[in-house]
């Protein structure tokens, strides 16, 4: 049965996720952690949610290692998202599909790592500017776009995909290459320079794809 929450909601619900981890790691041992949860409302069935460790990044760490983390959690939360909705279709390209499923294996550890860090620093998941929901975050997805990928079918539903997560990932390296430029973490700057190298090549083969639909 369609979901009838309504899409704000749910969004909410998926930003928040990352902070109510690290609430969880900050000294109320007896409560449970909460899973990611997709568009519907429920968790993530098709990774298991890692745990933060509350260990933080090696060496000294400033702003904008914090920042960076802040935004790249919700940033990663909404591409899994976006995957989840792709991965829901039956008339998908295989190609197609195990690319959503690359993205999720790789940006569901790295939440868990950035949280670790936010927590080990004492910081919360949550900007401390109060960001709407994609506020400093580029490549996010809007509502609108997002209720047309659930929408949609087929190839339709493959390019809405493919060209949003294009746009997700150019934000995302945009975000990667400020961190290495601001940042002083060495941890945090590894990562960013992981997300350049990887999402780079998630585009190149995105952009293939969109070429043979």
């Amino acid at each position: 049965m369609r979901s009838t929450m309504p899409r704000r909601l749910v969004l909410a619900a998926t930003f928040t996720a990352a902070l109510i981890l690290v609430a969880g790691l900050s000294g109320c041992t007896d409560r449970p952690l909460t899973m990611p949860m997709n568009h519907a409302g429920t968790p993530h069935t098709a990774a298991p949610t890692p745990s933060a460790s509350g260990t933080p990044a090696a060496g000294p760490h400033n702003r904008a290692d914090i920042m960076f983390a802040r935004m790249m959690i919700p940033h990663h939360q909404q591409a899994i998202e976006m995957s989840d909705l792709l991965l829901a279709k039956t008339d998908i390209d295989p190609e197609v599909s195990q690319l959503a499923r690359q993205i999720k294996a790789a940006q569901t550890p790295e939440i868990a790592q950035m949280a670790g860090w936010l927590a080990g620093w004492g910081q919360s998941a949550m900007p401390s500017t109060g960001h709407q929901m994609g506020g400093g975050m580029g490549g996010m997805m809007s509502q609108a776009e997002m209720d047309a990928l659930e929408r949609a079918a087929g190839k339709e539903a493959m390019k809405l995909y493919l060209d949003g997560m294009i746009i997700h990932h150019e934000g995302a390296i945009d975000m990667a290459e400020d961190q290495l430029e601001d940042g002083e973490n060495p941890d945090v700057k590894e990562l960013a320079r992981q997300i350049i190298t990887s999402q780079r090549a998630e585009i190149t083969t995105m952009r293939r794809l969109l070429a043979n639909l």
